[in-house]
């Protein structure tokens, strides 16, 4: 039985992760979840990975060359030229010159991209006709090859959930291209993702809205995306005591989308009711959101009750710190979010999330075993489940408990997968696709009848 590391020589399988970004130039949960797999698989014996990132600052260029390595050994950067965002296409010569010479040189089996901005949707063609024989996979973040309101499927002026996409709809939301500007927008980026051999979509609800959009069933894998290397929590974990407040904590980018307007309504509501034993620790970054925003949120949380507090940004390397001071994860997102990175997060520090329930948030997290749900949109509902989970500190417990069996899942260990057994870690399941892809076809049967080729 091969490693799942090995190719189907038993050589040491060479693999390419490529993200639309880099943790260090912009910390996503794309960006976290691509750098988690790459940082993962390199640690693998028998199995050589590299790293290639996008940056759109033009300071990570040296000597005419558009890709460079300004960080650690096997990690790449490719500085984005011109870029056309309705269709991802990337008119910047260099990246295909520098591309194809990347991959002459790197002579990946297996190149696995987990986004396609600033790519452009070209890069699959060039993989294809420099290595042939490589395997393309393709992980699903979010719904930009459906929808071109950055891919979230909410309506561009009134922001309601938008539940189908399509030529006229999308033209009403943006007037200003034609029905037939969608059409040849859908069959560009359809004519680049036939160059894929596997897609993977980190929740059901993704890969369904994927498959009813056009991409074949059997080429998506539903995969979660590989938490990165575990860092245990400080063992002075906080614990509530009965009495004492719940510390509600939201962590990440802070914009309309992730839902801020409707913790802080939440938040006030519980303020008028005099609910002083729940509090919200928010710690996130809103500085790359329109200035409207950035002055209304910091204006609300200026008049916000003492329930409400604002910590600001924080590094990626101290969130298990700040997470073991809190007692539930909040995700209030007013979009179909698909595997938020935050919720991994949260199970690793054995802290339950309560989520909007929507989505792959809802998919994620389960009702009464590792967090709760409330009703998308309604701080009221949001209120209610905060003031439920207050006054039930054995329920709040039992949570925790489940959130941290969640962790020891995702974590999971790959020897099962070493002895031929099934893997259901994220790990696991990402090295048997790239080994069962790798595997040549099984021989065909011999027909059961044989024709004679006699007169």
């Amino acid at each position: 039985m091969l490693s799942p590391a090995e190719d189907t020589e038993g050589e040491a399988l060479r693999v390419l992760v490529a993200s639309h970004s880099h943790p260090r130039v912009q910390n996503g949960g794309s960006e976290v979840a691509s750098y988690s797999l790459f940082d993962r698989l390199r640690q693998r014996p028998g199995l050589r990975a590299s790293y290639l990132g996008c940056s759109r600052t033009a300071s990570f260029a040296r000597a005419g060359q558009s890709i460079t390595q300004p960080f650690e050994r096997d990690e790449y950067l490719y500085t984005v030229g011109d870029f056309e965002w309705f269709k991802f296409a990337n008119r910047d010569t260099a990246f295909a010159r520098d591309f194809r010479a990347l991959l002459r040189n790197l002579r990946p089996q297996v190149v696995h991209f987990h986004h396609y901005i600033n790519f452009g949707m070209e890069a699959f063609a060039h993989v294809r006709e420099v290595l042939p024989d490589a395997k393309l996979i393709l992980t699903l973040h979010e719904f930009l090859a459906i929808c071109h309101q950055q891919g979230q499927m909410v309506t561009r002026h009134q922001g309601q959930l938008c539940r189908r996409s399509g030529q006229v709809e999308c033209s009403r939301c943006f007037p200003e291209f034609q029905p037939a500007d969608f059409f040849l927008r859908e069959t560009y980026i359809g004519h680049f993702l036939r160059h894929v051999h596997h897609f993977i979509s980190p929740s059901r609800f993704l890969a369904e809205r994927y498959v009813a959009w056009g991409l074949p069933a059997e080429r998506i894998s539903v995969i979660e995306n590989v938490p990165a290397a575990t860092v245990r929590p400080s063992p002075a974990r906080r614990v509530r005591l009965p009495g004492s407040e719940l510390r509600a904590g939201f962590f990440g980018q802070i914009s309309l989308l992730k839902g801020m307007q409707v913790l802080l309504d939440a938040a006030a509501a519980l303020e008028g009711e005099r609910r002083h034993d729940i509090s919200f620790q928010i710690h996130g970054d809103q500085t790359n959101q329109p200035a409207a925003f950035q002055a209304a949120f910091l204006s609300q949380v200026e008049k916000a009750g003492s329930n409400v507090v604002f910590h600001g940004a924080y590094a990626n390397a101290d969130i298990d710190a700040l997470m073991t001071d809190v007692d539930v994860v909040l995700v209030p997102s007013i979009w179909w979010e698909n595997s938020p990175v935050v919720i991994q997060e949260a199970f690793r520090n054995g802290v339950p999330v309560v989520c909007s329930n929507i989505g792959g948030m809802a998919e994620k997290v389960v009702p009464d075993e590792t967090g709760l749900h409330f009703g998308v949109g309604s701080p009221r509902s949001l209120a209610g489940v905060l003031k439920a989970l207050a006054d039930d500190p054995d329920r709040l417990a039992r949570l925790a408990a489940g959130a941290a069996r969640e962790c020891a899942r995702l974590e999971g260990s790959v020897d099962e997968l070493d002895a031929g057994l099934a893997a259901t870690d994220p790990l696991g399941a990402h090295l048997r696709l790239y080994r069962d892809l790798r595997a040549p076809p099984p021989p065909r049967p011999a027909p059961r009848f044989a024709l004679s080729r006699e007169p």
